[in-house]
């Protein structure tokens, strides 16, 4: 992902164009699903609450917004690692909690993003959960 930016492909409704504004349109419109999902909604629910619009979820999800325009974009907002907060709830993560996490927020991929921008951004998120499984060695 290289920050470039495409013009939006009206005709599908789907965007090659990555900005701030759709990548936080891509983390609320993914957790909006997780808190739905049975296997990891209630992990995401215990420790955010369950309204989206409170201030700690307001938090996260600029935090998330953050750390994908960091990848994305090559902007800075985002100063902090992405492992250590995690390590809080270590023991309720799983090798299935983490590709139940992929599946969704490959379906909200595709919701928002073209075909190849959304594979560039499951290739990316596939690597960060590989690390994350292999650094709490989930199982």
């Amino acid at each position: 992902m290289s920050g470039k930016r495409h013009k939006n492909n009206s005709c599908l409704g789907l965007t090659s164009e990555v900005t701030k504004e759709n990548l936080n349109k891509l983390v609320v419109s993914f957790y909006a699903k997780v808190i739905k999902d049975d296997l990891i909604g209630p992990i995401f629910i215990d420790v955010l609450g369950k309204d989206m619009k409170n201030e700690t979820w307001k938090s996260h999800i600029e935090l998330l917004t953050n750390f994908w325009a960091a990848i994305a974009l090559g902007e800075s907002d985002y100063n902090r690692t992405p492992f250590a907060p995690h390590l809080e709830f270590a023991d309720r993560l799983s090798v299935k909690a983490f590709e139940r996490w992929l599946k969704l927020f490959f379906e909200t991929l595709n919701s928002i993003y073209e075909p190849a921008l959304a594979q560039q951004f499951l290739a990316r998120s596939k690597h960060i959960a590989g690390n994350f499984i292999r650094n709490m060695q989930l199982t």
